[in-house]
């Protein structure tokens, strides 16, 4: 098989690579373009651990193929934070120990940073409703809704009091 030419923008810098016709967007971003943040949880969409937003819509890179990439703006964990300065999310994250072993982690906050752009003030139930799609076999997720709803606060400008 001949491989395919994709151009697209990945974490906004104009990214072009060779892929096969059958490659995943998760093969190619880990592969090929060394953006290994997004982990393969289960290969099937059903863990959320490779999740990405394509044109500003949360995917499961492992159910995506790569040339579908083609002219899409794609956003992985490596552009959430701005330079060194960590999104509220990650920030908030840490602060909870929302985090344990990290297989998770990245999809997690890829999955909130766009709940958050659609709906800034997010009830607790509609964070777990969305955020239902991703897997955690580490932790429980209160910690993680916790840290989804301070993050979502402080984005507010609000004071959230710790729970």
């Amino acid at each position: 098989m001949s491989q395919i030419h994709v151009s697209t923008t990945i974490n906004g810098d104009a990214t072009e690579f060779l892929c096969e016709p059958d490659e995943t967007l998760l093969d190619a971003l880990r592969d090929r373009l060394g953006l290994t943040g997004s982990k393969e949880g289960c290969g099937t969409g059903d863990c959320g651990a490779c999740s990405v937003t394509v044109n500003g819509r949360l995917v499961c890179s492992c159910l995506m193929l790569a040339a579908e990439a083609e002219d899409a703006e794609v956003t992985t964990i490596e552009g959430m934070a701005e330079g060194e300065a960590l999104h509220p999310l990650q920030r908030k994250f840490i602060e909870h120990a929302a985090l344990q072993c990290g297989i998770c982690t990245p999809g997690i906050l890829v999955a909130a940073k766009a709940l958050l752009e659609q709906n800034p003030a997010p009830t607790e139930t509609e964070a777990r409703y969305w955020l239902a799609g991703n897997l955690c076999r580490c932790t429980g997720y209160d910690k993680i809704i916790r840290a989804v709803m301070d993050a979502a606060a402080e984005m507010r400008g609000e004071m959230r009091r710790a729970s």
